[in-house]
């Protein structure tokens, strides 16, 4: 995946501390399980080794995966936003026009994600059905249920 990944400052410094435990105590903890489990004889036979070894390239996937999003990442400033529009960082409250509720979504990057705290990315079928709507329109978006109506009822940061 070699597309720009949007983060806030928070979200990017969350990233750099994850890369850096995982670098700094998971890598060597993974290192030292391959050597105790080498000590322990035929490696043909021995499944700790094999365990170990799978681990440790799951872990080193995950690390390489992890330089690639911050190789790719760029920070958006919160100042610089235009709230005329849904974009990426906004808080958009919408009223759901199938069942005449209103809920407020913060559109952010895949990465930073989070339904439980009303955080959806910009990139799934309702931030992509929300994006540069302005307040009045109605977004109709095609979701695995079917269509779903949203009214722009308000956008801030």
């Amino acid at each position: 995946m070699s597309g720009v990944n949007y983060f806030t400052k928070d979200a990017l410094e969350q990233l750099r501390v994850e890369l850096q435990r995982l670098k700094a105590v998971e890598r060597p903890a993974a290192s030292r399980a391959i050597a105790e489990a080498r000590e322990k004889g035929d490696l043909r036979e021995n499944a700790e080794y094999d365990a170990a070894k799978e681990a440790q390239g799951l872990l080193e996937a995950k690390i390489q995966k992890l330089e690639g999003d911050l190789a790719n990442a760029r920070i958006i400033d919160e100042g610089s936003i235009d709230t005329s529009k849904v974009s990426i960082l906004t808080k958009v409250t919408v009223t759901n026009l199938n069942v005449k509720k209103q809920v407020t979504y913060h559109l952010v990057s895949e990465k930073e994600a989070d339904l439980k705290l009303g955080k959806i990315s910009v990139s799934s079928p309702i931030g992509k059905g929300l994006l540069g709507k302005q307040i009045g329109d109605v977004a109709e978006v095609q979701v695995p249920a079917g269509i779903i109506k949203f009214k722009i009822d308000n956008i801030t940061i």
